[in-house]
């Protein structure tokens, strides 16, 4: 049973370094949310995998709990996003790119005028 602890846990904490990794380069905000939720999918997996081998049905809450709180958040930042993509008068494709980008759409907005 240890090489299963080693082998679950060493995969999740793979999992939950690289989510950390895209989370702080970005570059853009659709990278970070997509790697925040990434990584509230790994803890829930941590713990799902934790209830599994320990035989522990008190963790089950709490993996309801981040379970909602991952999809809460999800939804509401898609919302945002949406929300950004009607109000923006272009066709909202700056929305989430690099900055480098983002410079280029304004110069060319600048241009046009």
């Amino acid at each position: 049973m240890t090489i299963v602890y080693w082998a679950a846990y060493g995969m999740l904490g793979a999992g939950a370094l690289l989510a950390l990794v895209r989370l702080g380069i970005g570059p853009s905000l659709l990278d970070r949310v997509v790697a925040t939720d990434t990584l509230l999918v790994i803890i829930a997996a941590g713990l799902a995998v934790h209830a599994g081998l320990e035989r522990d049905p008190t963790v089950v809450p709490v993996l309801v709990v981040v379970s909602l709180l991952a999809f809460v958040g999800s939804v509401s930042v898609a919302r945002y996003i949406g929300g950004m993509l009607v109000g923006s008068s272009d066709d909202g494709q700056d929305v989430g790119l690099p900055e480098a980008a983002e410079e280029r759409a304004a110069r060319a907005a600048e241009e046009k005028r």
